[in-house]
């Protein structure tokens, strides 16, 4: 165990008009600095997670997490980005800091603003996270590149839209009792797998249901070392974690096989001693459902071709032998790029210390998470487990 967290907090995600991406920095920071016991002072180094790519006008924000408290005046802080995995990149790169004894105590937070964007700069901007050479002019922009997904596994294994259907009402109902979730409805599978005025095609086979939500929110934690993190009221430790990045053009790869998603849960698995089995949970990225059903394959729960399998059989639901996005996942929770990864380790870790309230799964010991950026481009995965 390398490092653990002993504070987070989560604003509810959402359409925020009245905020602005240092308003929701300065919450979510003054949050969980509070909710760790510690004093801004102690802190040693801030990480910030932000996207942007066009999102926020204010393009140089690291600093402004400074804001949440003069104390941190003069601590060194840094943004880090790697697309949608732009959060988990910063918690990893903090975990990093606190193994290599460089710090004690880093504060990490993620933060996206999206909704105050017109439309198709929305479109835009997320289609940078993909190979403009050669990936620029898909129609219907990042969902467009997962429409495309969708079209090939649908061509190689068949018709996926019962599954594809399955996993977005999964995640609505899982939704419905998290408090920080932007959609708090269960949309059923009838809905979800009919086309209609309200749930149009978007892309391919992908339709409304099949797509994340654009977001507003932001999420932090507190890390430090397991010495330290043995004296404080919690603590929940990583226990495993891997960073893989593959090429960003689709064209160099089988982009049915998401293999850099598969390497890094090999890798993660492996520096926790564990097998996919021994997790109670996992938190994935269902940036789309051919996403989350391809991550099915990609960590070894089913069997290449076969992810249809474990949604339809109900391996993933709730009571499952493996529940994936107890939280409702980025399907229902929203997806403000920089604040994802964030909030998939918060969540994971009030699972591991039973506050996790109505999405609470039945004797959670040890998360898995998964949040990637591009279509499988950059990977990472944390494998969690309480100490405390």
């Amino acid at each position: 165990m390398t490092a653990a967290m002993v504070g987070w907090a989560h604003m509810p995600f959402g359409k925020h008009a009245e905020e602005t991406v240092e308003s929701m920095i300065v919450k979510v920071a003054v949050d969980a600095i509070h909710d760790a016991g510690i004093a801004p002072e102690d802190v040693d180094e801030i990480l910030l997670g932000h996207f942007n790519a066009g999102f926020s006008v204010q393009d140089f924000t690291a600093s402004l997490v400074l804001q949440a408290d003069p104390a941190l005046r003069f601590k060194p802080a840094t943004r880090v980005e790697n697309a949608c995995a732009t959060g988990s990149a910063a918690v990893h790169q903090g975990v990093r800091a606190i193994a290599s004894g460089d710090a004690r105590i880093v504060l990490v937070v993620g933060v996206e603003q999206m909704t105050t964007t017109p439309g198709p700069e929305i479109g835009k901007n997320l289609l940078k996270a993909s190979y403009l050479k050669e990936e620029g002019d898909i129609p219907a922009g990042f969902a467009g590149v997962f429409g495309q997904i969708a079209d090939s596994y649908f061509q190689k294994y068949g018709d996926q839209s019962d599954a594809l259907a399955k996993i977005a009402a999964k995640n609505h109902k899982n939704g419905t009792g998290n408090p920080y979730a932007q959609m708090r409805k269960d949309l059923g599978f009838e809905f979800c797998r009919a086309e209609s005025e309200k749930n149009p095609y978007v892309a391919g086979p992908l339709k409304r249901t099949d797509c994340s939500l654009v977001s507003d929110g932001a999420a932090a934690l507190v890390l430090t070392d397991p010495a330290t993190a043995l004296g404080m009221k919690k603590a929940v430790a990583f226990r495993g974690m891997a960073h893989v990045q593959d090429f960003l053009p689709m064209s160099r790869r089988d982009i049915l096989k998401f293999e850099g998603c598969s390497k890094a849960w090999g890798e993660a698995l492996g520096d926790a001693n564990l097998a996919l089995e021994d997790l109670s949970f996992v938190e994935t990225h269902d940036c789309f459902t051919i996403a989350e059903l391809l991550e099915y394959e990609a960590m070894g729960l089913a069997s290449e071709g076969e992810g249809a399998k474990a949604i339809l059989e109900g391996w993933t639901e709730m009571g499952g032998k493996l529940p994936v996005n107890p939280s409702g996942g980025l399907k229902s929770k929203g997806h403000p790029i920089g604040a994802t990864g964030v909030s998939m380790h918060v969540l994971t870790a009030m699972q591991l210390t039973g506050t996790a309230g109505d999405i609470q799964v039945k004797d959670a010991e040890i998360g898995g998470i998964f949040n990637m950026g591009g279509a499988a481009v950059a990977n990472f995965v944390s494998v969690m487990q309480a100490m405390r």
